[in-house]
């Protein structure tokens, strides 16, 4: 039988949890050998059979978003560390029966590849809160957590870790592609469409977290289909002074996070209306995006980007993109076949952690230091075992 994985996943965006259950036909059951499956082209080496959203409660991602401005005391901190677990807990249990292993990726509150004395940041330092002591106690399943120590204990930056997914699944010979996440932060994988590992993964900028900030402003958690964008006008001053961000002069690797693409650290040369606000971000994203690609990837030949995450689901922001890459093609996990085998916009980063889970099964590297900086691969993640006996 095909191992299955259950995949568990919080984004930057802070909204929720996906769960997708990941089934790798072709793949070695857990703690045999490591091999490759031979797929026809177009045809992903996994298959989502089941996937799952449960969004927070409000006065749990209230307190998520506390934590990612450093704002909360140890102990809400270490009380926010069980609250994560339950809730990871719970999202899991509707498909974990059907699971052989369960890989959580907790909720990102903290993430500081590089030192900045200036800010207080001293060492390099990630902090991924949910309990996954709790997710095996519930499940009697086996759980891998914890990815991006590892990595920063080998001198990179903790991300971008799902491109080796990207790569093992759904990397096809000849086809020179860019898969992209638009996520809370916005970030890209290059697979050269050979049979080598040279594959280029970083983070653009932000994706969708300053539009959540914009429509938080009016009681809303994020841009819903894009209308408030698309009722505002860009203000040409602050998408400038955004652009001018150091940030984005830095070549890859590299990742951040909230901590740095948050409204309250950003220039406003002046005061913008809500749907100005949102339409400012959107051109912000959208340029960004395109710009990293022209300066880092396009040079190495690129034939389409596919684009993931819940800003493929906004128009206004597609539209933006679209016309920012052109002539490049821009198409969906639909476009392109991976839906018909269950991937998508809303299950492919938590099928990735799956994936990253499996490999830390078997004992592989699961991480590709090009794309992290790191002096070289890890296994990372660690393991938990669940109870004797199962569920308790």
């Amino acid at each position: 039988m095909s191992p299955r994985v259950l995949g568990l996943m919080s984004g930057t965006s802070a909204d929720g949890i996906d769960a997708a259950l990941l089934e790798l036909p072709g793949w070695p059951d857990l703690g045999r050998a490591d091999r490759f499956p031979e797929l026809p082209a177009g045809v992903p080496r996994g298959r989502v059979l089941d996937h799952s959203f449960t969004p927070f409660a409000p006065d749990l991602r209230a307190a998520v978003l506390a934590a990612t401005r450093s704002s909360l005391r140890v102990a809400e901190l270490t009380q926010l560390h069980a609250w994560l677990g339950e809730a990871l807990a719970a999202a899991a249990a509707p498909l974990a029966a059907s699971a052989d292993l369960i890989a959580s990726h907790g909720q990102t509150v903290q993430h500081h590849p590089r030192p900045d004395p200036a800010r207080g940041w001293t060492r390099p330092a990630t902090l991924q809160l949910g309990e996954a002591a709790l997710i095996a106690q519930q499940s009697g399943k086996p759980v891998v957590a914890d990815f991006r120590p590892a990595d920063l204990a080998a001198g990179g930056v903790g991300a971008p870790l799902v491109p080796f997914a990207d790569w093992a699944l759904l990397g096809e010979q000849g086809v020179r592609r860019a898969v992209h996440n638009l996520g809370g932060i916005s970030n890209l994988t290059y697979l050269p469409g050979t049979a080598g590992t040279d594959v280029l993964a970083f983070d653009t900028g932000p994706g969708n977290c300053l539009l959540d900030e914009a429509a938080a402003q009016l009681g809303q958690t994020c841009d819903e289909d894009g209308r408030l964008a698309a009722s505002g006008q860009v203000h040409a001053e602050t998408l400038a002074a955004w652009l001018a961000h150091p940030e984005l002069q830095q070549p890859p690797p590299k990742a951040t996070g909230r901590e740095v693409w948050t409204l309250d650290r950003l220039p406003r040369p002046a005061p913008l209306s809500v749907p100005d606000l949102a339409a400012t971000a959107t051109a912000f994203t959208a340029r960004t995006v395109a710009d990293a690609y022209r300066r880092w990837v396009v040079p190495r030949g690129l034939d389409e980007v596919v684009v993931g995450g819940g800003g493929a689901r906004n128009p206004t922001l597609m539209k933006a993109l679209g016309a920012a890459l052109a002539p490049l093609p821009v198409r969906t996990f639909a476009d392109v076949g991976w839906a018909a085998y269950g991937f998508t916009d809303a299950t492919r980063e938590a099928a990735a952690f799956a994936f990253l889970g499996y490999a830390r099964a078997q004992g592989w590297t699961n991480t590709l230091p090009q794309a992290t900086g790191a002096r070289h691969a890890v296994s990372a993640g660690h393991l938990l075992f669940p109870p004797p006996g199962g569920a308790q």
